[in-house]
């Protein structure tokens, strides 16, 4: 078996799961692989990787960075006075942190807490590695890409974002939990969530936090009586943002085989039961349903940058992998074509085996072989 040196490694970026969660795999293949290994995350103070990636079991660094906002309101004003002065101090204070823990190597993984450590670590001398999550490059990413040594992508053609012979096709990392399921661990995933082995299965994922037009597609299809809905089971994760509200919609509806909750705690098991999943198509949904070899129904947010969800999407709807609904259209159209989808079973058999080229289940080792490239 390879030995792998130790090493300290600074990993840095969040503000999303997208980001956060592929982050926490890399840092654990490199735990796994030596536990000696000396791991430090970099994120930004308020965001949401302060509190995910104690949770893993690991320790994080903030700085003070803000983000540019877009839309023009008052609180966003406020908050881009801010950015210029904010960027300075973290840049500042990443050079302390780089000066403090002395890494061999900085792997950023997108978002805007990235960028002062991975510039104050390429002007150290340091080696850095950024990996590229969606199909449409981040402008953060975009910006490092001349100066790291090396890009980790999920997806192909990312040669219009980033320099060509940089580039290593990798994948996303996931979490281990995330592969095909055989048909005993279906059975077992079935008990768990006391479903019936003789109806079709639905999972709604709409995140942590909830997608609200997701919610609002499923709420519209209940009220109108579930058509088409005859021997489907449904697990409808509406995130807790949302969960007084559907609370209070499904009090007094006599529904049982709809379950709905805030959040999923064996997600693993919800994936192994169902025949078909609705999903957002952030970059981690994308690698894990692949990995799962499940057939999905996505429906892009429109309110990320450079509307990279849609990309994602399209990257599997080409390759007949899975079927779009736009943000925009879902009321209407997501819960029939759902409805219709889970019924046609030579389709959905067709679309599980599309999926099969695209998962990628060695994806953080493929990363971490190539930090140890760079070291």
């Amino acid at each position: 078996m390879k030995k792998y040196k130790k090493i300290r490694a600074i990993i840095s970026g969040g503000g999303t799961g997208g980001h956060i969660f592929p982050a926490v795999s890399i840092a654990s293949k490199l735990r796994e692989l030596n536990p000696e290994n000396e791991i430090l995350f970099v994120g930004a103070e308020g965001k949401m990787e302060m509190e995910k990636v104690p949770a893993a079991g690991f320790e994080i660094v903030g700085l003070p960075i803000l983000g540019l906002q877009r839309q023009l309101n008052w609180k966003n004003i406020k908050n881009d006075i801010q950015v210029p002065f904010r960027w300075l101090a973290s840049l500042r204070k990443a050079g302390r942190i780089i000066d403090s823990f002395k890494p061999d190597i900085a792997i950023g993984v997108g978002g805007y807490a990235s960028a002062p450590l991975l510039r104050k670590a390429v002007a150290k001398g340091i080696p850095t590695l950024i990996q590229e999550q969606n199909g449409f490059a981040g402008l953060t990413n975009r910006m490092l890409s001349k100066k790291v040594g090396c890009i980790c992508v999920a997806y192909e053609g990312m040669e219009k974002f980033f320099p060509a012979d940089k580039i290593v096709f990798s994948g996303n990392p996931i979490r281990p939990e995330m592969h095909p399921y055989s048909a005993a661990e279906r059975k077992e995933a079935l008990a768990f969530y006391g479903l019936d082995p003789a109806k079709k299965h639905l999972l709604i994922v709409g995140g942590s936090l909830g997608s609200g037009t997701l919610n609002a597609a499923m709420k519209k299809w209940i009220s109108d009586g579930c058509p088409g809905g005859e021997g489907v089971q449904v697990l409808w994760q509406c995130g807790k943002y949302y969960k007084k509200g559907v609370d209070e919609f499904m009090a007094g509806r006599d529904l049982p085989d709809i379950r709905h909750s805030d959040f999923i705690a064996r997600m693993d098991y919800a994936y192994a039961a169902a025949d078909l999943i609705i999903s957002r198509s952030g970059a981690s949904s994308i690698s894990e349903i692949c990995a799962t070899r499940k057939a999905a129904v996505f429906v892009p947010s429109p309110n990320v940058a450079e509307d990279h969800q849609t990309h994602n999407a399209m990257a599997l709807v080409s390759k007949d992998a899975a079927v779009l609904v736009r943000d925009a259209e879902a009321a209407e159209k997501l819960m029939p074509a759902a409805m219709e989808l889970i019924r046609d079973e030579k389709k959905i058999a067709q679309m599980e085996r599309n999926t099969e080229p695209l998962a990628r289940l060695d994806a953080a080792q493929t990363i971490v072989d190539e930090i140890y490239k760079l070291v």
